[in-house]
């Protein structure tokens, strides 16, 4: 019987024997000489398999050759499964959702950011916010700055490394992104989106926000809602929920949230734990037996019946129910109402099966879901006492092939910078890169906390003084360099797609000789106040391409 060879390849398998299997060995080494990579490789390949399957066919499970056909799949699935994985990256996501009631940040944010642990090894942080204060007076100011709670973060994590990516803002509800600076060049895509459900759609105190991206290639929407209270709307909550869904990027050309790779679903939910008397739900609390009452949590209730959440996964809940609290305390609601406790704050993900569409007739499916999601941890914090609800956090770890490996634009600082003289940029973009008119590249401090809070820039165009076919200077006026000195990068601002796509080294300015002017100029003055207050803004003719 030949196996796999030339003409007979795709022959029919006939009395398979022992004597047959034992030239599988020699098969597969014989495989090792054709290149995995070339197409002629792969389709060889793929009749090779083709021919297996019908032998498969032939095979009954009560012959004595089952078990070795079987154990030589499962080395060659071992084989493939490993090299898949060595090309695979791993990526920590930190997740926080958070009904802050009104209240303004808290003095420390360490545990809650699991900064004393894993700060320096988290990839990105994402933080859902609900009830920030939305009075018309603050909410105006919020408007024209940044407000209070993004100031906040940025301030604990810009001297980390983390710019903060994208936010999005409703009312009281609050998206932030915040990422290292090393992954900006992979992230693209970015859009944000809200949806109101309160007062049948004209009120945003309650609804969804939502920000989606595309990250190392993979399609990832993260989406923060703030659902209707009380014990009798479960419905409500479920309708709203799907409004939301349908809404999110509609009549954008964009995926509907279900249709990115990864969905991520959180925020104050609402939901809560139906049947239940207070003083049984307490007892079971206080006797740390949260799985009694796992069972009429109408989340999990909810999530047994409708078809549109049976693929949401949520970590298990081992902790107490987060609201309602007493402030500035771990007693729960002693008001003339004693609210029932509930796991209203709650992190949900689901993962889309790419699998899911038959492959065409004679082939075979391509590689199965190039992204997972794990969760490391599932918690919520008691020490946290500014609002009626405790913070929830989930801490998760991405495993994706990377399908996007390089930057658009890769780019370095020229010789010596100070502010002596003119300085170079060197830079040169892949042939696709959709470049612009509009672009430019940004001088940053090492610890900038947005796209806006640059030093200085450069229109990558206007100010360009050579050219060549594999890259491009641009140069910055001296008096535009920092006299101070320090450390510094660079940032390439495509107005395109209205992203960084590629960053440089950091780097050193060097402190200027020349004795520094006690009365500083109008710029350097500027500069100055940005620095120390980059929500304030600065020239706004200098932002037209953000």
């Amino acid at each position: 019987m030949a196996l796999l060879g030339g003409e007979d390849a795709l022959q029919p398998c006939e009395g398979l024997s022992l004597n047959d299997l034992e030239s599988l060995p020699s098969v597969r080494s014989r495989s090792a000489s054709i290149s995995s990579t070339g197409s002629s490789g792969r389709l060889q390949l793929r009749h090779r398999v083709a021919q297996l399957m019908a032998c498969v066919e032939d095979i009954s499970s009560d012959d004595e050759i089952h078990e070795e056909v079987s154990r030589t799949l499962d080395e060659a699935f071992l084989i493939w499964g490993k090299k898949l994985k060595d090309k695979w990256q791993e990526f920590r996501l930190h997740l926080v959702t958070w009904n802050v009631g009104t209240a303004s940040p808290p003095p420390d944010v360490t545990s809650l950011l699991q900064l004393n642990s894993q700060g320096s090894t988290t990839d990105m942080y994402v933080i859902g916010l609900q009830e920030v204060n939305s009075k018309i007076t603050n909410f105006l100011s919020d408007l024209a700055f940044d407000d209070p709670w993004s100031i906040f973060f940025m301030t604990v994590l810009s001297p980390l490394g983390y710019m903060k990516l994208s936010s999005v803002r409703m009312q009281g509800l609050l998206l932030l992104i915040f990422v290292k600076h090393v992954h900006l060049p992979f992230i693209r895509d970015i859009h944000t989106h809200y949806t109101r459900t309160g007062l049948y759609g004209y009120w945003g105190n309650k609804g969804g926000v939502s920000i989606r991206m595309s990250l190392f290639g993979h399609t990832i929407c993260f989406m923060n809602c703030h659902l209707p209270a009380h014990m009798e709307n479960t419905e409500q909550r479920l309708d709203d929920f799907e409004k939301i869904l349908e809404m999110q990027f509609e009549g954008e050309d964009i995926p509907s949230p279900f249709d990115h790779e990864v969905l991520f679903w959180f925020g104050d939910l609402n939901f809560r734990i139906a049947d239940y008397g207070i003083h049984f739900v307490r007892e079971s609390i206080n006797n740390k037996r949260f799985n009694l009452l796992w069972e009429k949590d109408q989340l999990n209730m909810a999530k047994k019946k409708e078809p549109f959440l049976k693929e949401f996964r949520e970590g298990p809940l081992l902790f107490k129910p987060t609201y309602k609290f007493d402030l500035y305390s771990e007693v729960y609601d002693t008001s003339e109402k004693k609210r029932k406790p509930a796991w209203t704050d709650r992190i949900l993900w689901k993962v889309k099966n790419t699998c899911e569409v038959a492959s065409k007739e004679d082939e075979f499916p391509e590689e199965e879901n190039l992204i997972s999601v794990n969760l490391s941890n599932y918690l919520s914090h008691m020490s946290y006492g500014i609002s009626d609800h405790k913070p929830v956090t989930g801490t998760f770890k991405l495993e994706m092939k990377p399908l996007v490996s390089e930057p658009l634009v890769t780019l370095q600082a020229e010789g010596e910078w100070s502010a002596e003289h003119d300085v170079l940029i060197r830079y040169s973009a892949v042939q696709e890169f959709p470049s612009s008119a509009w672009d430019w590249i940004g001088l940053f401090q090492v610890t900038f906390r947005h796209v806006k809070d640059y030093v200085t820039y450069a229109w990558v165009e206007d100010d360009e003084i050579s050219s060549n076919k594999d890259s491009k200077q641009v140069y910055m006026s001296a008096s535009e360099i920092p006299k101070t000195g320090g450390e510094f990068l660079l940032c390439y601002y495509s107005n395109n797609l209205q992203s960084i796509v590629g960053i440089s080294e950091p780097f050193q300015i060097q402190r200027s000789q020349t004795p520094i002017e006690k009365d500083l100029s109008e710029e350097e003055s500027s500069w100055l106040q940005n620095a120390a207050n980059p929500q304030s803004g600065g020239n706004p003719e200098k932002r037209k391409g953000i």
